[in-house]
């Protein structure tokens, strides 16, 4: 997986219709604050007594674990399955566990919760969000309650009460939408370049790009250029593999995108996707962040209100590097301690300036891979080379989104990187620039 126009796309081979779902102990509402990483949303669900740190993915039926970071967790009625999902190869082995006990904040519980496990340890993001992450819930979030999200907040809405939920999205757009395999689907217009196409296409809020689309599924799709061929995530299976490229617009009723980003996978990458009737591609959170956004699943309603984020331009990251976070390590950190007055023996008064040294426990970045002919590439940069500068700053004082952030910031601009290839420290440079730039 990738730490930026990525996604994480979790589909799962067994649906389940177990009463599993979150009850809300409070009527009314119920407010929760989530961290936004790379237009994904986390928030933490205490399972079993355990809290742990999931993602909210709009795109996935099951709720999944993959990952404890050696957090100890027991685990009711363990029977084995298997997944299928995006990637090039065919399933893997996991677990099924019901009868578990999930609380989030006080006031959601669900006595009877239930999910997958994964029990392949190659299967973890952490390093591709640099936070620990745990694990996926989807369906069962959003099944049995209104919700609004608030990107600019950083805070979901529950409701169990209709009249407070409209009351709320009185002034926003409403927009039919369709539940099918339990996952949102609307029709949106997609412009390749001047026809507009009514295209059904998946409301994925674990997809971080701005629009996926399938190409085997369009009759007579014809890629746009200039187009590259890229990494675009992992699935269940494996990378994912495909082209980017630009639009001339996405319309999604009122609203209108131009030029933005999208990406294709290849036929292999879909070839054990079990996709809905007529499916043509997603709709990823790169657009759904431009908006306050509210889920009606039982009355089959998308709400939608701009924010302050509708109009930011359409940005790849454009050195072509994918940066992965490879753990923590300990970092002094020289401090001046406040100087302190004495006598000595003479009577004479004197300053003692000390200086101590404070270990603090900082990220580690390095190279996950890089595109071929991107900037990266071609200044010499290659897998496994461990980021030490950047433009100067250590990259220890640095997060992976701001890593990202720089690398999508304005093409002409230079990067200087200080690193160490098998222990070897070197400087690189190079200038972003964007390889798909839209032409009429």
């Amino acid at each position: 997986m990738k730490p930026v126009g990525i996604l994480f796309f979790l589909l799962v081979s067994i649906f389940f219709n177990a009463q599993n779902s979150f009850e809300m102990i409070q009527p009314k509402k119920v407010t929760i604050p989530f961290k936004l990483i790379n237009n994904l949303i986390f928030i933490q669900i205490e399972v079993n007594g355990v809290e742990l740190t999931f993602f909210v993915d709009s795109g996935v039926n099951e709720t999944t674990i993959f990952s404890l970071e050696n957090k100890e967790i027991k685990f009711s009625n363990l029977e084995k399955t298997t997944f299928t999902g995006l990637g090039t190869s065919g399933s893997i082995d996991g677990f099924k566990s019901e009868g578990n006990t999930a609380k989030i904040g006080k006031n959601l519980l669900n006595k009877d919760f239930y999910f997958y496990i994964i029990s392949d340890p190659e299967f973890n993001i952490s390093s591709h969000i640099g936070i620990p992450v745990n694990g996926i819930i989807g369906y069962q979030f959003f099944k049995n309650h209104q919700i609004i999200i608030d990107y600019e907040g950083k805070k979901m809405t529950l409701f169990s009460d209709d009249q407070s939920f409209k009351s709320k999205v009185k002034k926003f757009e409403e927009l039919p939408i369709t539940i099918e395999k339990s996952k949102p689907y609307i029709l949106a217009d997609v412009e390749m370049t001047n026809t507009p196409k009514s295209s059904k296409l998946l409301l994925d809020l674990g997809n971080t790009d701005a629009i996926w689309l399938f190409p085997k599924l369009i009759k007579d799709f014809v890629y746009n250029r200039p187009n590259i061929e890229d990494y675009l995530g992992r699935g269940f299976n494996g990378d994912i593999f495909g082209k980017r490229s630009r639009i001339h617009q996405l319309s999604l009723g009122k609203f209108k995108f131009e030029k933005p980003l999208i990406a294709m996978p290849d036929e292999y990458s879909i070839q054990n996707l079990n996709l809905v009737k007529d499916r043509k591609g997603s709709i990823g959170s790169e657009i759904l962040r431009r908006f306050t956004l509210a889920f009606d699943y039982k009355n089959e309603k998308l709400y939608l209100k701009k924010n302050r984020n509708f109009n930011d331009p359409f940005h790849f990251n454009m050195s072509g590097i994918d940066f992965k976070q490879d753990g923590m390590q300990w970092e002094q950190d020289l401090m001046r301690v406040e100087a302190k007055k004495s006598m000595d023996l003479q009577s004479t008064e004197v300053i003692a300036n000390t200086l101590q040294y404070k270990f603090v426990l900082k990220p580690i970045f390095s190279v996950a891979g890089v595109r071929k002919d991107s900037p990266g590439a071609l200044a010499g940069l290659q897998k496994d080379d461990l980021l030490i500068k950047i433009n100067g700053k250590k990259t220890t004082d640095m997060t992976l989104q701001k890593i990202v952030d720089l690398m999508k910031s304005d093409e002409g601009r230079a990067i200087e990187m200080e690193i160490e290839r098998k222990f070897k420290p070197m400087k690189i440079r190079f200038i972003l620039e964007d390889p798909i730039p839209y032409q009429e």
